[in-house]
């Protein structure tokens, strides 16, 4: 048992995290539905539990990760028809681009990452237990769950019966035999997606999904189901109940739930104007930045996404890779320091992870050995490795990876070297001013001059 301790929304409260089987931790995690580029809301997920996968992995031998892809939607459909583009290359290509732009995030790609249309016969077999149970019933070509046959349903977002048919905006179809049931299989027209079943060609709703291919890869139980706060309800609250009147086992024993993102305080909205994609933030700041701006608040938390956190989160980062710099030798530690540990042990608390990320680098610039600099670049190093964090080489990341204007620089210097030489202190400061116009600092040092990106 580990003295990981986790929000759980199942139970409300803080809990002692105990895996079914300590030697194998399983976990969850609702993926996109890849009918357009990731936006920055998208990103905060797969940020937190990219955390929590990287810190379940130093605490137990083994540790599957799920992540799916939703590749069959109205939404895709309707992308479809908007741009006359086939539905096969429209999630082909969107997928792609999510993987992209999560890498560069520092992301890990999951163990498994299941598609949903590669697991339509499993949820057909889902479905059809369902009905023989009692659970779901057949109507006018489509199939639905009927809320009413289980006892505790709504355990997970707590809600009223009125408050969840408001929340799941139902449709009050006539062939429902009650307002809150909600969709398993529905028909597909010919210009549809659509696969043969024992109810007619149709498509499967979307909560079926999650349910059948978490069964396929984790089991009827497993340790943790996590995604945006947004999925609550009805998302995860009809997932628990799909899988636990199919199974007749507990679904997962943890639910976690990363808050709301906002953007200048704002709900992100199409019709505002203010959805910000991931490929649009990498053109402004380095993912790692991202990343990191992401991490800054903890994950429970709201998130107001602003130019200026972005910005911040870019000069942090930079901070610490100029404590870096001072020891380029070091490796990365096996130990990752106590501090930092214990806070990302108590509920992912990565704000306070990241104080101790600046206390190692304040006592790195004040050591005078060069030993002990290497021991604290090492702890830096595992400790910023644990969050995904400071992954990049610190003289590329401070002077701007990729830089095409390098050689330019260099051959300045150098102009400015040999002026300081000839005692033209004039020239070697107005080379350094002229530098600095441009966002480039000199810093002289013992060993030479050396340069960054302000």
């Amino acid at each position: 048992m580990s003295d990981l301790k986790l929000h759980n929304t199942l139970s409300k409260s803080k809990e002692g995290f105990v895996a079914l089987d300590p030697a194998h931790v399983r976990i969850y995690v609702c993926g996109p539905t890849v009918y357009d580029r990731a936006h920055i809301g998208n990103a905060r997920p797969v940020i937190v539990f990219d955390v929590l996968v990287r810190l379940l992995r130093r605490l137990y031998p083994r540790v599957t990760y799920v992540r799916n892809i939703t590749d069959v939607d109205d939404k895709i459909n309707a992308k479809a028809k908007a741009s006359g583009r086939p539905i096969a290359e429209i999630t082909a290509e969107t997928t792609k681009l999510f993987h992209e732009d999560m890498a560069l995030l520092g992301a890990l790609p999951p163990d498994i990452e299941p598609r949903a249309t590669a697991h339509i016969a499993q949820m057909i077999a889902m479905i059809q237990s369902l009905i023989e149970q009692g659970h779901a019933y057949e109507a006018e070509g489509h199939v639905l769950f009927h809320v009413a046959s289980m006892a505790d349903y709504g355990k997970l977002s707590g809600r009223s019966r009125d408050e969840m048919i408001a929340g799941a905006r139902v449709e009050v179809a006539p062939y429902k035999k009650d307002a809150a049931d909600f969709v398993l299989w529905k028909p597909s027209t010919d210009d549809l997606p659509g696969w043969d079943s024992p109810w007619g060609r149709g498509r499967p709703g979307w909560h079926i999904e999650c349910s059948a291919m978490s069964r396929e890869y984790l089991g009827e139980s497993f340790d943790i189901h996590g995604g945006g706060q947004d999925l609550i309800f009805p998302h995860h609250e009809n997932e628990i109940a799909q899988s636990e009147c199919c199974n007749h086992a507990p679904f997962a024993r943890f639910w976690l739930h990363n808050g709301f993102l906002k953007v200048g305080g704002e709900k992100m909205s199409k019709s505002i104007g203010n959805i910000l994609s991931v490929h649009q933030l990498l053109g402004e700041a380095p993912g790692e930045a991202i990343r990191f701006a992401v991490l800054s608040a903890h994950y429970r938390q709201p998130l107001d996404w602003t130019d200026e956190g972005l910005k911040a989160a870019k000069s942090a980062l930079d901070r610490l890779y100029r404590a870096l710099e001072t020891a380029p030798k070091a490796r990365a530690a096996a130990n990752v320091p106590e501090t930092v540990l214990a806070a990302l042990m108590d509920d992912l608390n990565t704000p306070l992870a990241i104080s101790h990320l600046h206390e190692v680098a304040s006592a790195l610039n004040k050591a005078s050995d060069q030993s002990e600099k290497d021991r604290l670049a090492g702890e830096l190093l595992a400790a910023g490795a644990l969050m995904g964090l400071l992954q990049n080489d610190p003289k590329g990341w401070l002077q701007g990876a990729g830089n095409e204007g390098v050689s330019e620089i260099e051959a300045l210097i150098e102009q400015r070297i040999a002026a300081k030489k000839a005692k033209d202190f004039a020239l070697a400061d107005r080379i350094r001013d002229d530098l600095k116009a441009k966002g480039i600092l000199l810093e002289d040092g013992p060993g030479g001059t050396s340069w960054r990106k302000l």
